[in-house]
């Protein structure tokens, strides 16, 4: 490799760091015009949407879009780029080997310095991310209604998050390091594939061990929903354990329903929001705002076929696979680029100094970043033709009515809003806007009635 002096790698990467920057915030700015300029329902919704809940949609996503734009100049731009040029990171480090000093452990010993820089680097990156999430939860949220944390719940839940992470991180990152030292010049295949089994196991035991300390996870109760869920579970040879209901309501209004689990261990979960009324017999709990939100028992078993779909067809399981080998190539660059000395010194080290940690973010994060710009939006590309094969399936199985509803009553209880500019929906929407998911069921059920 033809060597760069450090002030070019530096200068590099700031303007890496800017590119990339300015490309998303151009893409919100298009579609800060629209927010602004859309002002009437489209006619696809005008029997579903009013006025009144189309111009608080336009005004929750003009207000999200604002803010995205104002974190990512002040923290992606500004700060980040300050941060490297004054070599916060070099600091750090040098921080991690005088408290390893002081502790009177080896500071030769690099798992050791490893471990105490992802402590520092994880308490700087949550004091600074702590002003936004607060304003996004309690000004932002709690304006638009969807806010239902109290400042001691998230005070906890972020005490909670940063210990869990710490918890799980530092094994980690003590065991990269001791591949990448230890396992010869072959060593990013180890690498790759202890980041497998650290994946599939950490797929097990999040929603099982982890998800649990931050929500309340109760069985879904007897009745028509829980044995309609069964029944088409079973229909479909879905290996369903476990049917959960996650009371999502103490965080967000905002509702959601997944599946997890491996090979012939699944399990649902359904937010409570997602149920009508919460799926409570008794509304009188509830506020008027919330009465009469959320499916019906119908169009809950319609998302659910379009989450099932996703198994049938095997996207969960193509998106492994693309992952890892994703995984692979990433490694193998950085098996070949982490010890070039001028990407040490372009962030403020001392010659000589090539912390393995670093050299991955580095190349992970700078070097790869067109890679990974390239890969992101294929990726999203993708998801959305998962999407649509989804949405296929579901109609498949007689949903088409069912989830048309589900799609509108979820847009609306979440105040989505409806238009979107063509660019920044194809950047960054993994699945299609509402109007196209509507547009495509249409069309199937008209082809079925050709048939």
């Amino acid at each position: 490799m033809s060597s760069l002096d450090a002030d070019t790698v530096l200068y590099s990467i700031l303007a890496l760091v800017i590119i990339e920057n300015a490309l998303e915030i151009y893409i919100s700015l298009r579609q800060v015009k629209v927010y602004r300029n859309a002002l009437k329902v489209p006619g696809e919704l005008t029997s579903h949407m009013s006025e009144e809940t189309f111009h608080k949609a336009r005004k929750y996503g003009l207000d999200q879009e604002n803010f995205g734009i104002f974190k990512a100049l002040l923290m992606d731009v500004l700060l980040l780029c300050l941060e490297l040029y004054l070599g916060l990171i070099a600091l750090i480090w040098k921080t991690s080997e005088d408290i390893v000093n002081r502790l009177q452990w080896d500071a030769s010993n690099e798992i050791l310095v490893s471990c105490v820089f992802v402590l520092i680097s994880n308490l700087l990156s949550t004091f600074k991310s702590l002003p936004f999430k607060i304003y996004k939860i309690f000004v932002l949220e709690e304006l638009h209604g969807f806010n239902k944390q109290t400042a001691g719940f998230f005070a906890w839940d972020q005490v909670k998050s940063f210990l869990v992470t710490q918890v799980v991180m530092l094994p980690i990152t003590a065991a990269i390091i001791f591949i990448v030292q230890r396992g010869g010049d072959n060593f990013f295949i180890w690498l790759w594939v202890f980041t497998g089994v650290i994946s599939l196991v950490l797929l097990t035991i999040y929603p099982i061990f982890i998800a649990p300390l931050f929500d309340k996870y109760t069985p879904l109760e007897e009745g028509p929903l829980r044995k309609s869920i069964e029944d088409l579970a079973a229909s479909l040879k879905f290996p369903l354990t476990k049917l959960y209901v996650v009371e999502g309501s103490k965080r967000s209004s905002h509702s959601n329903a997944y599946f997890y689990g491996l090979w012939n261990s699944k399990r649902i979960v359904l937010f409570d929001t997602l149920l009508l009324n919460k799926g409570k017999a008794d509304d009188s709990e509830l506020t008027d705002d919330e009465k009469g939100k959320g499916c019906t028992n119908e169009e809950v078993l319609a998302v659910l076929g379009h989450e099932l779909g996703h198994w049938k067809l095997g996207h969960v399981t193509k998106n492994i696979i693309i992952m890892e080998v994703h995984l692979l190539l990433m490694f193998l660059v950085f098996g070949y680029l982490f010890k070039y000395a001028p990407f040490y010194e372009a962030l403020g080290f001392q010659p000589g100094t090539r912390p393995i940690l670093v050299g991955l973010l580095i190349v992970f994060t700078y070097v790869m970043a067109p890679y990974n710009a390239i890969i992101n939006f294929a990726m999203t590309l993708l998801s959305r033709r998962f999407e649509y094969q989804a949405d296929e399936f579901a109609h498949s199985l007689g949903f088409e009515d069912q989830l048309g509803r589900a799609l509108i009553k979820l847009n609306l209880d979440n105040l989505g809003f409806p238009v979107y500019d063509w660019l920044y929906s194809t950047w960054n929407h993994s699945h299609p806007t509402l109007l196209q998911r509507l547009a495509r069921l249409k069309e199937l059920g008209e082809t079925k009635k050709q048939q």
